[in-house]
């Protein structure tokens, strides 16, 4: 199997032998990823690349393996990812801990190579189940991108780690210009065709992993840009509008200049914190879809607030 479709396994140890040993096993069925500290395994869990399974060592200097765990599963980022600690703890107490904090097993040291693949294998076989299971609650069936519900997710997540780290958050609402009048002309086989062409080309034009693309309802859409400007915001927000007017498809109607599909944008762009919520900025973006919907349409309207004032 191509290493790059192959599941991975963050070990994290202060002992590098242990961490040599159990690279040696793993490394011809997963990718292997290390780290020889508590703050070192966060900062890999948390990255783009995060493991699929983590096993952790307890008794660490600084950070524990405890502490480590109570954080992974504490951050929406990474509490789904499956927890098995390797440790020289052996009591009962320590073992009861170690689950009460959200491991998925625990094995004790010195431990038998062969159980603890067969653990590593039973607990990735059932996260790639819950994955796909996940997967298939959170993806509109007609587009492939996100639902409402996803993004409803995404958004309360984005939220809360920008507060942190004070960093912008931008929403941009997206609408089909006249889409009823494409299915009425052209029916709803056309419209859905027409919502599919949409969506991909959306989605292909998002390119960074970090921005979610959804299916908000209809024919409207909902994205959520972390980390940009508002000057970035609305430049994104410009290429989508112009990438969705170049595919050029047909919509002929009398207040439709062009007779091809386009869509209204509007833009909100903030800095999250306790003053206000997420529901503040999505109905700015909503407000600012209006206003371009009602200029007529085929157009970006963006707004910038900096303090709940602005929220009315």
């Amino acid at each position: 199997m191509p290493n790059q479709y192959k599941q991975s396994v963050l070990i994290v140890d202060d002992e590098p032998l242990n961490i040599r040993v159990l690279s040696q096993a793993l490394t011809p069925w997963y990718r292997v990823k290390a780290a020889t500290s508590g703050a070192e395994s966060l900062t890999v869990a948390t990255s783009d690349d995060r493991p699929d399974l983590i096993l952790l060592d307890i008794s660490m200097p600084g950070m524990d393996g405890y502490e480590v765990c109570a954080k992974l599963k504490s951050n929406p980022l990474t509490e789904a990812i499956p927890v098995i600690f390797i440790t020289a703890k052996n009591a009962t107490e320590d073992e009861a801990k170690g689950l009460e904090l959200g491991a998925v097993d625990y094995i004790t040291k010195p431990f038998s190579l062969p159980i603890v693949m067969a653990r590593i294998r039973n607990q990735l076989l059932l996260k790639t189940k819950t994955d796909m299971l996940e997967q298939l609650v959170s993806i509109d069936s007609l587009t492939g991108v996100c639902n409402r519900r996803s993004f409803d997710e995404i958004l309360f997540q984005e939220w809360r780690r920008c507060g942190r780290t004070g960093s912008q958050l931008t929403i941009i609402m997206i609408d089909i210009d006249h889409f009823k009048n494409l299915n009425d002309q052209f029916g709803h086989v056309a419209g859905d065709q027409c919502l599919k062409q949409v969506a991909s080309s959306l989605k292909n034009t998002m390119r960074r992993s970090s921005d979610s693309i959804a299916r908000y309802g209809g024919e409207e859409f909902a994205c959520v840009v972390p980390d940009v400007s508002h000057e970035e915001a609305t430049e994104l927000a410009n290429n989508l509008r112009q990438k969705i007017e170049s595919l050029k498809i047909q919509n002929p109607i009398r207040d439709n200049p062009q007779n091809t599909v386009t869509i209204s944008l509007g833009v909100a762009t903030t800095s999250p914190n306790r003053s206000f919520t997420a529901a503040d900025i999505l109905k700015k973006a909503d407000e600012a879809l209006y206003q371009a919907k009602e200029k007529g349409r085929n157009r970006v309207i963006a707004t910038l607030f900096q303090n709940p004032e602005a929220i009315n």
